[in-house]
Formats: C-alpha cells, structure tokens, sequence
C-alpha cells in the first residue's frame, strides 16, 4: 500500500494508515513532518521524507523505517517493535520507552532514553550511531543505551549530564576515553567480556541494518555507565 502524505494533515494520514488491510506493507512517500505516525500500531510501515513528533508513540509491535531523519520523541512510550532511522533523530527519543528496539544511524538529540525503563521480559534497547546529545538516558530506569560514536570528527561521543538521575539500565558508550563531569548517580567500568554478551547482538542488529562491517566496531573501547548503588539518589525510586 502506498500513501502519498505531500499536503495531508496528520489525522488525515492517521485514517488513511488505519484503512490499510491488517498485515499490509505500508510505504509512506513524500512525508513533511506528519506527527503520530504509527501510534498505537504494530504495522510494516516505510517512510521516505520527515515524519514528525511522536513516531511510533506507544508502538505495540511491527517495523517502522525511516528513509531520512525523523523528529522529537521518537518511539514515545513504545512497548514492542523496531523503529529505525537512516538519518539522525531529535530529541527525547525513546521517552519511557519499555519494550522494542530503536536503531539511529547517525546522532540523537537531547534527552535520549529519558525515563527508559525495563517492564517485565522487555529490556527496551537504544542504538546511536552517531554522538547523544545532553542528558542521555536521564532518569534511566531500565533498558540499554548503546552509543557508537561513528563519524563525529572528533567531537565528544555523548554530551554534558549523561546518567542524570540514572537509577536503573546501562548506557554503552565506545570511546577511548569516558565523558568528563559524570554525575554521582552514575559508576564507569570498561565493559567485560560478558557484558559484551549482551551488547554484541545489538551492534550487529545496527551493523547490518546500516550495511556496516561489525568489526570495524566491536574492535575498539568500550565502557559501561550502571547506577551507584550506594549512592542514597537511588533510593528515591527503588529498593537496593
């Protein structure tokens, strides 16, 4: 099924999504910034162009690819499902997500993974290609975040306040050297190699969805940012 979006409203496009036949291949072309595609769905759907907010907002499952970059809160409270991207994506992506998978090939914007968190079996999973911006994962309280650092000329692979409030998760970082000012709510640790366990099949995932040689990124440094148990912030949100 095709939909050209060019001049449409985003609930116009909404209706036109929802009258697709259960199962359908959904391929969205000449998009321009339509917010909500997708919410709620669990549908195969292509989109060539820039949809807008809230991408996959409470995504229950199904595909969404995004020949471009996409907008703010990207995958909002998703629960199941893939979402990705071959461009860049805007702030707040993955905003509470607790289920499914994001793949960013190039860079996030601020606040991505904010208030992540695991729900149940779903380890939700965040993959940066590129840099994260200010404040990833703030207030993370599960999942994993995985920041590449591929193509950023030299600049810091994720921004200032990275693990702000993190009470819960991982965030993944590969770069020589770990981001200066971490906040005490956070601890550092190069990864091991059973902590690899767990990344390796995400990078892999993004490698081949981006056609990327996965040595050329799994042979470099990797660090892991967890939550200090020790430190009393935790305590606010969950029990030691």
């Amino acid at each position: 099924m095709v939909i050209k979006a060019a001049n449409l409203h985003f609930s116009e496009l909404r209706d036109k999504i929802n009258a697709c036949p259960v199962g359908a291949h959904i391929r969205i072309e000449d998009c321009l910034g339509q917010r909500y595609i997708a919410s709620g769905h669990s549908a195969d759907i292509e989109i060539i162009g820039t949809p807008g907010n809230a991408l996959g907002a409470y995504l229950a499952g199904g595909k969404i690819v995004v020949r471009g970059s996409a907008q703010d809160a990207t995958g909002d409270t998703m629960d199941d499902g893939e979402i990705v991207i071959y461009g860049s994506s805007g702030d707040a992506t993955g905003y509470a997500m607790r289920g499914g998978r994001i793949f960013v090939r190039d860079n996030a914007g601020y606040r991505a993974g904010i208030h992540m968190k695991a729900y149940g079996e779903k380890i939700p999973v965040i993959v940066i290609g590129g840099r994260g911006g200010y404040f990833l994962g703030e207030y993370q309280a599960g999942g994993k975040i995985i920041v590449l650092g591929l193509n950023t000329d030299g600049k810091p692979v994720v921004g200032e306040y990275c693990g702000t409030g993190m009470h819960g998760g991982e965030i993944v970082i590969r770069s020589r050297a770990l981001p200066p000012n971490l906040p005490p709510q956070v601890t550092a640790a190069v990864a091991t190699a059973e902590d690899m366990k767990d990344i390796v099949p995400e990078i892999k995932a993004y490698c081949k969805y981006f056609s990327i040689e996965p040595k050329k990124v799994l042979d470099a440094d990797f660090f892991i940012l967890r939550p200090n148990t020790a430190n009393p912030y935790k305590q606010l949100y969950t029990y030691n």
